[in-house]
C-alpha cells in the first residue's frame, strides 16, 4: 500500500503483523573522498552546501577513515575508492541500497552522480562476489533510494518525501523494488531535497523528526504518533546540524556526527536511551560541507 493521506497510513501502520525482518544491516560499504571538493551542480537543489566554503581534502580523508573505523564496531564496514570526478562518490546510499538478494540501483537527478551507478567495482562485489540480483529502476523517473526514502526495515515501512531528488513514479518504483509493505509519501518543504535529513527511524524503535522539513504538519505529526514516547522531535537548529541523519547499524547504537550529537538536548537523548540505545558520535565537519552527514556516508547491506 502507498498513501499520501497521514490518518490512512496510521490506520494502516496499526494493522501492521510484525513483519520480523532484520532491523539492521549485517554489513556496510562506504565510499573515500578523493580530491575532496563541492559539486556545483548538487549545491543548486541542495541548501546544506555553500560554494563558498573552503574545504581541507586531507581532512576530509582522515574524517573519514575514522568513520570507517568507528562503524567497524558493529558490523563488517567494507571502503571502496573515490573518484575525483564523482566528488558526492562519498554518499553511495543515494544509488546502492539492498534488501536480502537484491541490489537496488537508483535513479539519480543530476549527471554529476548518475556516473556512480556504473561502478564495475561496487556492482562486482555486491553481484557477482555477494551474489546480489540487480534491479535498476526504471528510466523516466527520479528517485535517490534511501536519501529520499527512510525505510523502517524492523516492519517493512517506507517513509518517502518527494522533492527534486525524488518524484512520485520513483517513490512507486522503490515502494516495488524494495518489496515494502506500507510507504508513506508526503512533499518535502520548500528547499529540503532529501528524507534523511528530516526523518531517521533507528532500528525500527525510535525516530527523530524535524517538522519544519515536511511541507505539511500532519505528516511529521502522524509519524511521530506511529512511534508514540520514542519520537525525538527537533527544531530548525538541530536539523540543520543534521541532528536528524541518524542511523542505527545493531540494536544497541545510534550513529551520529559529533556536530549532530551536540546539537541535542538532555532530554531527547534520553528518550533515544529509554528506546535502548547509546549514541556513537563521529566528527565530520569537513564532510558535511557537501551536504550530506554521517547516515548518508553509509550503504548498507541486508
Amino acid at each position: 500500500m502507498i498513501t499520501e493521506d497521514p490518518a490512512a497510513f496510521l490506520a494502516a501502520f496499526a494493522a501492521l503483523a510484525p513483519a520480523g525482518r532484520q532491523a539492521t544491516a549485517r554489513a556496510a560499504f562506504l565510499v573515500t573522498p578523493a580530491d575532496f571538493s563541492l559539486a556545483a551542480e548538487s549545491a543548486g537543489d541542495n541548501r546544506y552546501m555553500d560554494l563558498g566554503l573552503a574545504v581541507d581534502p586531507a581532512r576530509a580523508v582522515l574524517e573519514h577513515a575514522e568513520l570507517a573505523r568507528r562503524l567497524g564496531a558493529d558490523l563488517p564496514v567494507a571502503s571502496f575508492p573515490g573518484d575525483a570526478v564523482a566528488p558526492d562518490g562519498i554518499f553511495p546510499n543515494n544509488v546502492f541500497a539492498t534488501v536480502p538478494g537484491r541490489l537496488v540501483i537508483g535513479r539519480m537527478r543530476h549527471a554529476v552522480r548518475q556516473r556512480e551507478a556504473e561502478r564495475g567495482d561496487i556492482r562486482a562485489w555486491l553481484i557477482d562476489l555477494l551474489g546480489y540480483e540487480e534491479h535498476r529502476l526504471p528510466a523516466g523517473c527520479v528517485a535517490e533510494l534511501t536519501g529520499s526514502l527512510v525505510i523502517d526495515r524492523a516492519r517493512n515501512v517506507g517513509y518517502c518525501g518527494l522533492s527534486e531528488r525524488c518524484d512520485r513514479a520513483g517513490a512507486r518504483a522503490m515502494h516495488e523494488a524494495f518489496g515494502l509493505d506500507l510507504t508513506l509519501c508526503f512533499e518535502l518543504a520548500a528547499g529540503e531535497y532529501h528524507t534523511n535529513v528530516v526523518l531517521a527511524v533507528l532500528a525500527g524503535r525510535a525516530a527523530i523528526v524535524a517538522p519544519d522539513g515536511f511541507a505539511d504538519a500532519r505528516v511529521p505529526a502522524a509519524i511521530a504518533r506511529a512511534y508514540a514516547g520514542r519520537a525525538v522531535v527537533i527544531d530548525r537548529a538541530q536539523k540543520a546540524a543534521f541532528a536528524a541523519n541518524a542511523i542505527a547499524l545493531s540494536p544497541r547504537r545510534a550513529w551520529m556526527s559529533t556536530r549532530a550529537r551536540g546539537a541535542l538536548q538532555a532530554g531527547q537523548l534520553d528518550v533515544l536511551a529509554a528506546a535502548g540505545f547509546e549514541i556513537g558520535a563521529v566528527v565530520l565537519d569537513e564532510i558535511e560541507k557537501a551536504g550530506g552527514s554521517l547516515r548518508c556516508c553509509v550503504a548498507e547491506i541486508f
